[in-house]
Formats: structure tokens, sequence, C-alpha cells
């Protein structure tokens, strides 16, 4: 795996919004938490989208869904800081990206502001 995506970078390229190329490049060589996951699933959900048969297309192309376990947990605990703006999903893709030493991708701005330590990149100016 050479990145974990966030949820927004997942439903840019589900929804073909800007950012879509990238993450369509990168896809077969991509994870995303379970718990990320979950959001793509719950945001797929309300938009209407037939799920039946989503998580095992996106295998198919090779992005692999990553539990989210205890050392997950209690790293996304220590990136939590008062007024940041990160959710526990953003907080957990970001230890995740920790955990494997490599980038995680976003499409939102405010993690650019954030300091996590992480390797942050934001797919949309």
């Amino acid at each position: 795996m050479k990145v974990i995506l966030d949820a927004s970078a997942l439903l840019a390229w589900l929804q073909d919004e800007p950012g879509v190329e990238v993450v369509e490049e990168a896809l077969s060589t991509a994870a995303i938490s379970s718990l990320n996951w979950s959001e793509v699933y719950q945001k797929s959900l309300i938009h209407g989208v037939d799920v039946n048969g989503l998580r095992s297309d996106l295998e198919a192309v090779g992005l692999v869904i990553l539990p989210f376990d205890a050392e997950d947990a209690e790293r996304a605990a220590t990136l939590w800081k008062a007024g940041s703006g990160l959710s526990l999903a953003d907080r957990a893709c970001l230890a995740l990206g920790a955990r494997y030493r490599v980038p995680v991708w976003t499409t939102d701005r405010a993690w650019a502001q954030a300091v996590t330590g992480a390797d942050v990149r934001v797919l949309r100016p």
C-alpha cells in the first residue's frame, strides 16, 4: 500500500468530483480505515447509491479496507487537539498513515492547517 485514503477522497472518486483523476491513479495501491469505510458507505446510502457489491468492486480494483484496532484508537486519541476540526474518522485516517508510514489523502482543506506530523496531501486547492 502506498497511500491511505480519507473518506472524502474515496467519495470524490465515487462521485466524480475534483480530485477524481488522482484517486483513480492510486486506487490499486490504496487503503482506507474501516472507520472511514463506514463513512463512505453511510454517505452512499444517504445519496441513494445501490451499495450492493460496492465493497467487493472496490476491493477488486485493489482498495484494501484496514481494521481500526486498539493501537490505532490510541494513536487517533493522541491527535486530538481542541479546535483542530479533526473528527474521529479524520484522526483514524491519520493514525493509519502514521502506522504504515505512508501519505494520507483527503479533500478536506482544514487538514492543511492541522499539525499532526502526518504526510497529508489535500487533493483540492
